[in-house]
């Protein structure tokens, strides 16, 4: 198992230790760390464990469990395709093959130059604009593959 640099290891008990006593701890250690670093490394994992007194197979089954939480460090730009079911009665999953097609990633990767990263997610709120695919915190409709195209490419331009 890797382990933790200095600084991530002192955020995390900094962390544990202003969270700890809140009722029910986990999800609020888990979100602060994920908002910290960037993502929540393994090597947190039984940090955190032992810091809430649970088991690590406790930590590790939330993280694995909700898709938010990240064990890797996301890309410059986080691409999410919503795939409830009103983008997906859209074009939905053309669109979500396309995406995947044009950054040659899967859901839940992230590019080989740390680019961008592409995240499923179970509705954005825009159902009337579907398919709705959010990129860092801007959210677009009705986008095709060909404005999924111009927006990453714009993107691609500005970093």
């Amino acid at each position: 198992m890797r382990t933790l640099e200095a600084a991530a290891r002192e955020q995390i008990d900094a962390i544990i230790g202003r969270l700890k006593g809140e009722p029910g701890p986990l999800l609020l250690v888990l979100h602060a760390i994920q908002e910290a670093l960037g993502h929540v490394p393994p090597a947190a994992v039984p940090v955190v464990a032992e810091g809430l007194n649970l088991s690590r197979a406790e930590v590790h089954g939330v993280i694995s469990f909700y898709h938010y939480f990240r064990d890797h460090a996301a890309g410059r730009h986080t691409v999410r395709i919503c795939r409830a079911e009103a983008c997906q009665s859209m074009n939905g999953e053309a669109l979500a093959e396309h995406a995947r097609r044009t950054l040659g990633i899967d859901f839940h990767q992230t590019t080989a130059g740390g680019e961008f990263s592409l995240e499923p997610v179970y509705c954005l709120g825009n159902c009337a604009c579907s398919p709705a695919v959010m990129i860092d915190r801007e959210l677009f409709g009705r986008v095709t593959p060909e404005r999924f195209e111009e927006l990453v490419a714009r993107l691609g331009r500005r970093s």
